[in-house]
């Protein structure tokens, strides 16, 4: 006996041993195994950074718990893995999950506050065997750090995409939601804006929308080229310490001065987005007693500045087969005024087809009275970010624009070669000076005939960052489209663009992931009711009764003997 229980201490001693030193490695090294085929839980690089950074206790909120409907809380479900991945990289990161609708006595004053905050919800329908109720569900969370707050919106809303549809683009998209909002309030701004002024630029509150989410991230402000005529060294000092210029549709001609103070900020590194119209046509203009209005080129003085980095904006307007609802009254006018949806195709509806991570898994964009753009060879790297669809083509200016339109029939024949037009165009490369072996406007001892590597992104259509306005003159949604009640990814775009000027690619690399997520077919569920309920609750019960079954039976046969 005393050597067997010799044998069992050393037996027990050596397993303590082993199970000390694995328990010590593990403290040592942490590693995380994903085994989804997609790797829906490894997250990227970027985001392991972005963790790195969270130094003090970061809470995140999530509004989405009590009675969901299935699709949501598939998305829930998600929301937590993915929350509980950061979590094991960084004990900072706490979370938790709240309904908001919990407590009838005060779901008014939360719904009231979250409003506030600006977390709307959705109302949706939910479909049970025929049965169909309402919900209402908060698919948003809010992330508090350092006496900062950002909200993360969970829920990716794309035009004409059924509930299914969402929930698959934002699981999609839960990774960058949270790594971003993370980035802005725990990475202190760095890179400066500026947003170009003085030749007729969109009004701030036409671009309010844009210019708040960017403000999140980075450090934004005015910057006016009329001081260029009085002292254009001193403008172009002051613009070389920002990092991006935006100049937003543009209305008033630019000065050779102006022009060199933006070439020369191009040259020094600058990044510059462009919205820029090379026609002038409003739809506002539309709506008087004719329902007409002329289109006619705008000479922004810009053609030699643009044919020197590589393109052309062709004073024409685009005509997509693609375009976008928009409703007009038909009938008598009165009291009995009806409104029919018709097709206005001078509002092209771009979906991307670029695999280029900065318009990946983006949906529609809409644009208004777009330009093509032209692109020429000069040793510069040019992407296509975004164009017309197959069935469009171009209308030489001037020319008279008419709601009438939207009745005339077309074939496809209309479009044959026609198509596929260039909107928005990504530059890169060292440019060349536009002034390269001219006369300079002004006197610049630091003038740089050829810049360093620099990138730049040109869009042909100023519209596509502004914002409508309410009734009460107040800015809604950039991408809302209150005449039709569609959203567009127009503000995601131009995120996006920002972002990687800037060199945030990383972000937008979280982005464009790909996963694969498999929800189930209500249909065939519903057809197959009974089957479904008995393999899904009957069979796995029925599976551990024959395990138990066996198990007493070899249990009685082994010790019965």
């Amino acid at each position: 006996m005393i050597p067997i229980k010799k044998s069992n201490l050393k037996t027990l001693l050596i397993t303590l041993t082993i199970l000390l030193i694995i328990n010590g490695l593990g403290n040592q090294l942490f590693h995380r195994f994903d085994l989804t085929k997609d790797k829906r839980y490894t997250l990227s690089a970027t985001s392991l950074n972005i963790i790195k950074q969270v130094q003090n206790p970061l809470s995140i909120k999530v509004y989405m718990q009590g009675d969901l409907p299935a699709e949501f809380k598939r998305l829930q479900q998600e929301t937590r893995q993915l929350l509980e991945e950061f979590q094991a990289y960084n004990k900072n990161i706490v979370f938790e999950f709240v309904d908001p609708l919990e407590n009838k006595d005060e779901s008014m004053d939360n719904i009231k506050e979250l409003y506030r905050k600006g977390l709307t919800p959705i109302n949706i329908t939910v479909d049970d065997k025929g049965k169909q109720s309402q919900a209402m569900v908060f698919p948003w969370a809010i992330a508090v750090y350092n006496n900062k707050e950002v909200n993360i919106p969970l829920l990716k809303n794309r035009m004409g995409a059924s509930t299914t549809q969402k929930v698959i683009g934002s699981v999609q998209h839960l990774e960058y939601s949270i790594a971003d909002a993370l980035n802005k309030i725990t990475k202190d701004k760095q890179k400066k804006i500026a947003v170009i002024k003085g030749n007729g630029e969109l009004q701030d509150i036409l671009m309010a929308k844009f210019l708040m989410q960017v403000r999140e991230s980075y450090h934004i402000g005015p910057f006016t080229l009329d001081s260029v005529a009085k002292n254009p060294i001193g403008s172009l000092d002051a613009l070389e310490k920002y990092d991006l210029s935006i100049i937003a549709k543009p209305t008033e001609t630019f000065s050779d001065a102006e022009k060199q103070v933006l070439d020369q900020f191009i040259m020094n590194g600058g990044k510059t987005l462009w919205l820029v119209d090379q026609v002038s046509a409003e739809m506002d203009s539309l709506y008087n007693a004719s329902g007409s209005t002329l289109a006619y080129p705008r000479d922004l003085n810009l053609n030699d500045l643009f044919f020197k980095y590589g393109i052309r904006i062709n004073p024409d307007l685009i005509k997509d087969e693609r375009g976008s609802p928009i409703k007009l009254a038909s009938g008598d006018q009165g009291s009995a005024t009806q409104f029919q949806e018709f097709n206005w195709k001078f509002a092209p509806q771009v979906y991307p087809n670029s695999p280029h991570p900065i318009v990946k898994n983006l949906g529609g964009i809409k644009f208004d009275f777009a330009n093509p753009i032209d692109t020429l060879k000069n040793g510069i790297k040019k992407t296509i970010l975004l164009q017309s669809s197959q069935y469009s083509k171009k209308i030489g200016t001037p020319t008279e624009i008419n709601l009438n339109s939207v009745t005339e029939e077309t074939s496809p024949n209309d479009y044959l070669n026609k198509g596929n037009i260039p909107l928005s165009v990504l530059l890169e490369g060292s440019f060349h000076s536009m002034f390269e072996n001219r006369v300079l406007p002004f006197d610049q001892k630091s003038f740089e005939t050829k810049g360093k590597e620099n990138k730049m992104i040109v869009i042909s259509d100023g519209d596509l960052i502004k914002n409508q306005l309410d009734k009460n003159f107040q800015p809604v949604e950039l991408g809302y489209d209150q005449r039709s009640g569609n959203l567009y990814d127009n503000k995601d775009f131009l995120i996006n663009c920002v972002n990687y000027l800037l060199d945030d690619n990383g972000l937008i690399n979280i982005r464009s992931k790909d996963l694969d997520l498999p929800l189930l077919d209500k249909e065939k569920v519903y057809e197959n009711y009974t089957v479904t309920q008995f393999i899904t609750i009957g069979l796995p019960i029925l599976i551990l009764a024959l395990f138990g079954i066996l198990f007493t039976f070899l249990r009685k046969r082994k010790y019965s003997k």
